[in-house]
């Protein structure tokens, strides 16, 4: 089985309300897809989510790269040959990782298919399904509140809060939502690089004195800024989880030596694809540090090889694989099966991906 051709093509997907964060707000789903054919007929797919604000990425950049680097290294490379492969890919050029995860997502799917073999078995086989939370978007108490109650009527048992905008506000947002989904829900609060570490650690002893029970807080402050993440580490009792912090092994490496985050968020988009991603579980088991799975604003399509490798490794102790969740459609068939919060991979060899609707190819 050998690589005749990558086609990419634009699906959009609207959301059921905005999604906003602390450093974006947008009202659907834009992402590249890839159709990664080989001289069998067999087709496997992909998708990269651009999100310039973390990975400097956009649908141009992410096309450039497939057609201009990625496309001409891989032509003729044969599937079973996988780490030949994946050399190439990543051999074509530096950085572009959202581009590279959707073409290696693409080629795993393929060498699933070539062994009858779905992906999850195939990288570890730990369980066939994980619980997700899902997102609370950053806007007033009071519709943060509404959006709750509502997110509990659903049936998820596991918030994450985005905040980060305004520190003051924050403390009460947060409040809102705790008041609103009641003592037992669990509740992770995503401040995506918003607060300086002054704020964060104030705002979280805050919270903690308030006996809010918070489960953790991710990212705090800046990417970059890893002494400040340890700081805030270090003088707070809530967890703390890195994710813009940490793209390749070598940060989680660096991460883990400095003691500067209890969990590691591996997301495809920024690991450039699942064998990276694999490295960094590697070395989270050998320091004893559990990793969440996550994902971009993606569609199911991605967030399905992301839902293999969360079942397939036991060091992913927690999922946020809620971006299907907040769709009003859904272009995908086949793939992981979603029920409310939890999401229930297939014995279909690689993904179990059948097609894509909606497509706009180039």
């Amino acid at each position: 089985m050998k690589i005749t051709n990558i086609k990419t093509g634009v699906i959009s997907i609207p959301l059921i309300t905005p999604f906003k964060t602390a450093l974006r707000t947008i009202n659907s789903i834009g992402s590249m897809v890839v159709a990664v054919e080989t001289d069998t007929g067999a087709v496997g797919f992909g998708e990269a989510h651009p999100t310039g604000p973390i990975t400097g990425e956009s649908m141009g950049s992410v096309r450039g790269a497939i057609h201009e680097f990625i496309v001409p290294k891989l032509k003729d490379k044969d599937i079973a040959s996988l780490e030949d492969t994946l050399n190439s890919l990543d051999h074509a050029l530096v950085k572009n990782t959202s581009a590279k995860a959707a073409v290696e997502i693409a080629v795993f799917d393929l060498f699933g298919k070539l062994y009858r073999i779905p992906l999850y078995r195939m990288l570890g086989g730990f369980r066939q399904k994980v619980e997700t939370d899902l997102t609370i978007s950053v806007n007033s108490p009071e519709e943060m509140a509404d959006d709750t109650r509502t997110a509990i009527n659903r049936g998820f048992r596991i918030l994450k809060v985005k905040v980060g905008l305004d520190p003051e506000l924050d403390i009460r947002r947060i409040r809102a939502v705790r008041d609103a989904a009641g003592p037992h829900a669990v509740i992770r609060v995503d401040a995506n690089q918003g607060w300086s570490v002054r704020d964060a650690v104030r705002i979280m002893k805050t919270l903690e004195q308030a006996q809010l029970n918070i489960e953790l807080v991710e990212q705090p402050v800046v990417a970059h800024d890893f002494a400040g993440l340890k700081e805030v580490k270090d003088r707070i009792d809530t967890p703390i989880l890195a994710d813009e912090a940490v793209f390749s092994p070598l940060d989680a490496q660096t991460i883990i030596d400095m003691r500067a985050a209890d969990f590691i968020n591996i997301k495809l988009m920024k690991t450039g694809g699942l064998r990276s991603a694999l490295r960094i579980c590697a070395l989270a088991e050998m320091h004893g540090v559990e990793c969440f799975m996550g994902c971009m604003m993606e569609s199911r399509l991605s967030v399905t090889a992301a839902a293999h490798l969360a079942c397939a490794r036991s060091i992913i102790t927690r999922c946020d694989l809620d971006s299907p969740a907040l769709c009003k459609t859904d272009p995908i068939q086949g793939g992981v099966e979603i029920d409310g919060p939890w999401l229930k991979v297939t014995e279909a060899p690689g993904l179990g991906i059948e097609s894509i609707d909606g497509v706009i190819w180039d």
